[in-house]
């Protein structure tokens, strides 16, 4: 399609760059870019892409915006608070750039309609934040043979590279397996510095406006390692994996699969995990309860630090001891007083409880829905996060 001359203003500052030009420009305006995920990660992506002059943007997210997106989400605002971030996406992006196409998906991504919505777009863009989106993505895209731009955050540090390109590796190639589901803690609960995903989405657009043009050299075979504490870039070589499972030379994956069970659950559709441990429990009310009554329990703590400075129930007693240094203490637990251990929702805290079971604590409880739902239902004055 050729440019208007409204297009050629706009692009200008582009299309006199040497490696793009008019004939550039025009490829950008020609091509289709999906972006699987409209959160921390989707949010710089879209938006540079869009001001770039991709003619058709796609965007797959079933989530609404809350309040506790805005520090990292910048695609949108408060007003948005509440509205499909799909339906706040395009709003944002036809103020961007009227002439961006957008397409909504306002769907959860899974195998029954991946290969549907993946089919046809010139480059996929993950901006996924749980390890089953990142498997089907990866998975759907090596079938349907469109490269994908990954991109990932954790607290301070950020990874980025290109999969699926008929030239490299795919992202099974870098983690043949998922971890366990206890492994790795979710945004929510290990936290991610705000402009860190600002940071690796940008460089996702510029890897994906690079895959379109046909210039540069992008990050197929080549993971960028990113910390923002000491900003630093560093290189991981990849290759491709002869014996992968989907990209391999015999491959043994040919269709997509049930991604929540072969990550065991090891995603962020909910605040926690989809399985726990079964253990013994005690609701909120129960636990009121029983304080009020003067017959408390002992209570644990199992969260960090940084999320007791947010909410805690040290005003009856709870102590902090995080997870992994369990272990340490239990010479300090009173094996015949009622133990109560809680967390954010009550995963890792479930977690503790079959622990102590297993070495003789026969009373301890594990606090179902954990301090949320302490404030949720019995003090509205303590934050939930």
């Amino acid at each position: 399609m050729d440019l208007t001359p409204e297009e050629t203003l706009r692009y200008h500052r582009q299309i006199i760059l040497p490696r793009v030009g008019p004939e550039g420009q025009r490829r950008l305006k020609d091509a289709s870019i999906l972006l699987v995920g409209a959160g921390g990660l989707g949010s710089p992506a879209a938006q540079y892409l869009a001001a770039a002059g991709i003619g058709k943007l796609g965007i797959v997210d079933g989530d609404v915006v809350e309040l506790s997106n805005l520090q990292r989400q910048v695609l949108h605002d408060t007003p948005s608070v509440g509205r499909p971030k799909t339906e706040s996406a395009q709003l944002r992006i036809a103020r961007l750039n009227p002439d961006v196409r957008v397409e909504q998906h306002q769907v959860r991504l899974d195998s029954a309609n991946a290969l549907g919505i993946l089919e046809g777009w010139d480059v996929v863009v993950d901006g996924s934040d749980n390890f089953p989106t990142r498997y089907l993505v990866n998975d759907a895209c090596v079938l349907l043979g469109i490269p994908f731009v990954y991109g990932a955050v954790f607290r301070f540090e950020g990874q980025a590279s290109v999969f699926a390109h008929p030239s490299g590796p795919c992202y099974r190639c870098l983690f043949r397996d998922p971890p366990p589901p206890d492994a790795v803690p979710s945004c929510s609960e290990a936290g991610v510095l705000g402009v860190l995903p600002g940071l690796v989405g940008t460089i996702q657009a510029t890897e994906a406006i690079k895959l379109i043009l046909g210039i540069g050299d992008p990050l197929v075979g080549r993971l960028l390692l990113v910390d923002s504490l000491s900003m630093q870039f560093r290189e991981v070589e990849l290759r491709r994996d002869p014996d992968c499972a989907v990209c391999g030379d015999e491959p043994t994956v040919t269709a997509l699969i049930d991604y929540e069970q072969f990550c065991g659950g090891a995603g962020e559709f909910l605040d926690e995990p989809l399985e726990r441990p079964r253990v013994a429990e005690i609701d909120v009310e129960e636990l009121r309860g029983r304080l009020d009554s003067g017959r408390p329990p002992a209570i644990l703590d199992v969260r960090e630090s940084h999320e007791w400075r947010i909410s805690n129930l040290g005003a009856y007693g709870a102590r902090l001891v995080p997870l992994g240094r369990l272990q340490e203490v239990l010479d300090e637990l009173d094996r015949d007083r009622d133990l109560v251990v809680y967390c954010r929702t009550g995963h890792r805290s479930a977690i503790a409880v079959q622990q102590l079971a297993s070495l003789g604590f026969d009373r301890a409880l594990n606090l179902r829905g954990g301090i949320n739902e302490w404030a949720r239902r019995i003090d509205p004055s303590l934050p939930t996060y």
